[in-house]
């Protein structure tokens, strides 16, 4: 994991980044601007999980690293960063995995993150509902699903988990993004499970759009760092873990 701390002053949360690249690109070190820019914005200590990468290791090792991860922050953070007011990012790849880590956490009976950031994940891995067809072929999915049998199961494929009982969660996704539809079905299972979800959609934005120096990325950061705000503020100094 990288680490990335506020440089004079206490962190006021901390948010665990999990990054993109189709499950089998990317590193921790690739988020280095984009935490740093959370960290001095915010005031949050970020950590970031360099987890294993397909093909040489696909499903489950990359959600099984984010699991521990988290799970380490939820008994760790507050001897290391003086908080226990956590939440949970991720981009790309890196949504599917952050809500998949959620999923994972809440079966063990860990409650610790009070949020969720998740910008134009991939939610159906399977291909099953019209929104997961349209990615259907992308080498991405065989190299990340290896040899799973049920590429519908809810580890691999969340849109299909009972996603009751997780805390709120941010989508960010754009108009142009072919993810859109994914983002749309996943906002409403969501929705319907009783999970407070806000889902904001920028108008004529590709996929990653968040990435790049634009206008419209400048206004999705911005709305992340007061939705981030909102909720950490709101956040009792509390870990939730029953075992």
């Amino acid at each position: 994991m990288r680490i990335h701390l506020p440089a004079d002053r206490a962190a006021t949360g901390v948010l665990l980044e999990i990054h993109g690249g189709g499950f089998y690109l990317g590193s921790a070190a690739g988020s280095d601007v984009g935490n740093r820019r959370l960290v001095d914005t915010l005031g949050l200590a970020v950590v970031s999980v360099d987890y294993r990468l397909a093909p040489e290791d696909p499903w489950p090792a990359a959600p099984e690293d984010c699991e521990t991860a988290a799970s380490w922050l939820a008994q760790h953070a507050e001897s290391r960063f003086g908080t226990t007011k956590l939440a949970l990012g991720g981009f790309s790849a890196g949504a599917t995995l952050a809500i998949t880590t959620l999923l994972r956490l809440r079966t063990r009976g860990v409650t610790a993150f009070a949020a969720a950031v998740l910008q134009f994940g991939t939610y159906d891995l399977a291909g099953q509902t019209p929104a997961g067809r349209l990615i259907a072929g992308e080498y991405f999915l065989d190299a990340y699903a290896g040899s799973a049998p049920d590429r519908a199961h809810p580890d691999l494929s969340p849109i299909y988990a009972d996603l009751a009982g997780l805390p709120p969660v941010l989508i960010v996704v754009g108009s142009d993004d072919i993810l859109l539809e994914d983002n749309l079905a996943m906002a409403a299972r969501l929705s319907a499970a009783g999970v407070e979800v806000d889902l904001r959609i920028y108008p004529e934005a590709p996929h990653g759009f968040t990435g790049h120096s634009t206008p419209m990325a400048e206004a999705a950061l911005e709305h992340i760092d007061t939705w981030l705000t909102d909720r950490l503020s709101s956040t009792s100094e509390t870990v939730g873990h029953r075992s």
